[in-house]
């Protein structure tokens, strides 16, 4: 889940898994994978950034972490 602000300023938690795509246009639509589309306060990028930790943090998205090699 995450939390997203609708345009009269009331949080609401939004399950990821059924978000179908995002637009700016110029106010940040979710459109669902049901065709329900909801407007959101928040900016594309916050949505798309809190989508994106979400992910990671139950394990759909692996971190990337560079590995340092040394050179002998």
């Amino acid at each position: 889940m995450i939390s997203v602000t609708r345009l009269n300023g009331r949080s609401m938690l939004l399950n990821l898994l059924l978000i179908e795509h995002i637009e700016a246009h110029p106010d940040t639509t979710i459109t669902l994978v049901s065709g329900k589309k909801i407007v959101v306060a928040d900016s594309i990028e916050t949505v798309g950034n809190n989508i994106n930790q979400a992910m990671k943090e139950i394990g759909l998205v692996g971190s990337y972490k560079q590995q340092r090699v040394d050179e002998e």
